[in-house]
């Protein structure tokens, strides 16, 4: 599995406005984050959206974090563009499997549901301000999930 393009331009705009800590004009996003301009305007509408960053119109207008950086996750920046996260379609409500045979789970719903959960618990557990911080993130233990 890969993350879109569209979540990686995500993630590079939120890094960039955790290390500014204040205010940013859309130009300045777009080309400190080599995010096309349109694009990133699309990217920003959906941070706005989830209420991960605000926006400030008129001449000295720009974008910046809603929240401390401590207080964003990884976990949520990646779900405000993908969607929630899920290993498997089949976990959808919307989603019938062929393989239930009777409308149930399919034997690998429960493991897929099991790792769906492992995957979010370590990316709630990156902050930004972890993330953007000069410390090293290997430290962080790998028994955090």
């Amino acid at each position: 599995m890969v993350m879109t393009l569209e979540t990686d331009y995500a993630v590079r705009i939120m890094e960039l406005l955790t290390k500014t800590n204040g205010k940013v004009d859309a130009g300045s996003i777009s080309e400190n984050t080599h995010v096309p301009q349109r694009f990133a305007l699309k990217i920003l509408r959906k941070l706005v959206s989830d209420g991960l960053i605000v926006s400030f119109k008129g001449a000295h207008g720009g974008y910046a974090l809603a929240r401390p950086a401590d207080q964003i996750t990884l976990r949520e920046v990646l779900e405000s563009v993908e969607g929630p996260y899920m290993i498997s379609r089949c976990q959808q409500d919307e989603y019938c499997c062929a393989h239930s045979g009777s409308g149930a789970h399919c034997r690998f719903h429960k493991v897929y549901d099991e790792i769906t959960e492992m995957v979010r618990k370590k990316l709630d557990s990156y902050t930004f301000a972890q993330i953007c911080s000069s410390d090293d993130l290997s430290s962080q233990k790998d028994d955090d999930v």
